[in-house]
């Protein structure tokens, strides 16, 4: 589930994939009543985060004070003296050690988000609270600087992609879809049946075993909203201070991953156009709504009918310039909003049939949509989704569903409807996970959020009783705390994350 952030994100680690860990091999004392007592009390080795001068993230890790380390865990936690890979992750450790509170494990979403970065981020907004934690940033399995996984796959789409216009080209999506997971079943099949959430929070426990601690305090973005609910139910009575922002409830989790949202995709998109339209001096798309909507449809029309060029290299087809729109809309901040229109004028140019060049931002969107440099984030977003979810409904019923979505969400509906490759995928080895916990969390959520929607949020807010949730009214923004720039967000997330007492109820903050 991606905000523009996370869409640029998932464009950088491409990058971090090129400094990976091999697999390892580590023998277990069977005789243990601890069959993970191994890995629970393996010696963590800390080291320097830059793998060398160009490494950007390692050298802001290291000059910012933290320190970088891999950890073991079982690949199939049923056969913990099986194979194993390797987790990294990075820890900026608490200053203030008269009121450590413990380990804050951070996660950025995705699926298949790359967290290393995160003690960096988030200790800005956190301030004088973040010297009480033990920040620590992790790649989960198969992710950034973990042991990696790749399909090796010659475009990095997959999960953004539209089913098309018609049937005729609904059924390249559903042989393309075919193709990925069978190239993924034979360059990766020994190990995808554990590329999941459930053995994400399995090893979210071994790393708090492995750092000492009796509990894990947690921040979660989006799909990192899910990882952490799903580590409460595996791990009862093992979680301290809980932030999920983005919720995104197990039941509305599927391989499908925007299935749901297509009406607050489409609103997101009319505010967008209606905000693009009262600035037509700058971007020239239309003096009102409707105007800016008519070149939008103008724009998907000629993707259609013909792939849009943009500079000498890329071919943007009916399949991936949905994706554009979609990426852009997860938040209503100017900036974001001002990225879009930019790319929606190029865009536009280019389905005028113009010479266009693009941004050195775009080339890296497109670089991450159209090309081979974007298959391992892709293949290992992919992997998470059809590990936890894959389902076999038959090609027809994506078809369906794209159509009867279409009239109402016509940007949204081809898109969160499409068939992906986890119509092809094997079965999960585990049934997905089913919540039946109550644990004191702080949840908070935006009212047009158009990733993971605020119902989603309050249903959280219902079945989690003694959890409060903290909204913010009128916000078309996929993450909230220290993202946002709201100072009322920020501090009621601070206050608990300080003094570990939730508020006496529910909470409102004005966009």
């Amino acid at each position: 589930m991606s905000t523009s952030r996370r869409f640029k994100a998932l464009v950088a680690c491409a990058v971090v994939l090129a400094a990976t860990v091999t697999t390892t091999s580590v023998t277990i004392a069977t005789a243990d009543p601890d069959p993970l007592a191994r890995f629970h009390g393996q010696h963590v080795d800390w080291h320097d985060c830059a793998l060398g001068a160009d490494d950007e993230l390692g050298r802001a890790l290291d000059d910012s004070g933290a320190d970088c380390a891999d950890i073991t865990v079982p690949l199939d936690y049923t056969d913990p003296g099986g194979r194993t890979v390797t987790v990294a992750i990075s820890r900026r450790k608490a200053t203030d050690t008269t009121h450590r509170v413990g380990a804050l494990l951070l996660n950025d979403g995705g699926p298949a988000g790359a967290s290393l970065h995160m003690p960096l981020t988030k200790r800005e907004v956190m301030g004088e609270v973040a010297d009480r934690y033990d920040l620590i940033g992790m790649d989960p399995r198969f992710v950034g600087r973990s042991t990696p996984l790749d399909c090796g796959w010659d475009l990095g789409s997959a999960p953004l992609r539209s089913a098309g216009a018609d049937r005729a080209a609904y059924r390249e999506e559903v042989v393309l879809a075919r193709d990925l997971a069978e190239r993924c079943k034979q360059t990766q099949g020994d190990v995808l049946p554990y590329v999941t959430t459930r053995n994400t929070a399995r090893d979210m426990d071994v790393i708090r075993a492995a750092l000492g601690e009796k509990t894990l305090s947690y921040l979660g973005y989006s799909y990192g909203t899910y990882l952490g609910e799903v580590y409460t139910q595996l791990f009862p009575g093992r979680t301290d201070r809980i932030v999920l922002d983005g919720v995104m409830p197990p039941e509305r989790y599927s391989s499908t991953l925007l299935r749901g949202s297509e009406a607050a995709n489409e609103a997101a998109l009319h505010a967008w156009a209606s905000w693009t339209a009262a600035r037509d001096d700058t971007y020239g798309l239309g003096a009102t709504r409707a105007e800016v909507l008519a070149t939008v449809d103008h724009i998907l029309d000629a993707a259609a009918e013909k792939p849009l060029r943009i500079g000498k290299t890329y071919l943007l087809d009916e399949h991936v310039v949905p994706a554009f729109f979609i990426g852009g809309l997860g938040s209503d901040l100017d900036e974001r909003r001002a990225e879009l229109a930019a790319t929606v004028r190029l865009l536009a140019r280019a389905a005028d049939r113009k010479p266009v060049e693009p941004s050195e931002e775009l080339a890296g969107q497109l670089e991450f949509l159209l090309t081979g440099a974007g298959s391992a984030p892709a293949s290992q977003m992919t992997a998470i989704l059809c590990g936890d979810m894959a389902e076999r409904r038959g090609v027809g019923s994506y078809w369906r569903a794209v159509e009867e979505s279409r009239d109402r969400f016509p940007l949204a509906g081809p898109l969160a409807n499409n068939i992906n490759p986890c119509e092809f995928w094997d079965r999960p080895v585990e049934e997905p996970t089913v919540l039946d916990n109550d644990i004191p969390a702080l949840l908070v959520a935006g009212t047009g959020d158009p990733r993971t929607l605020y119902s989603g949020a309050r249903a959280m807010r219902e079945q989690w009783s003694s959890s409060r949730l903290l909204t913010v009214d009128g916000a078309r923004q996929h993450g909230l705390y220290g993202e946002y720039g709201n100072a009322c967000v920020d501090e009621r997330v601070n206050a608990y994350l300080s003094t570990g007492r939730l508020p006496a109820h529910d909470l409102t903050c004005e966009a």
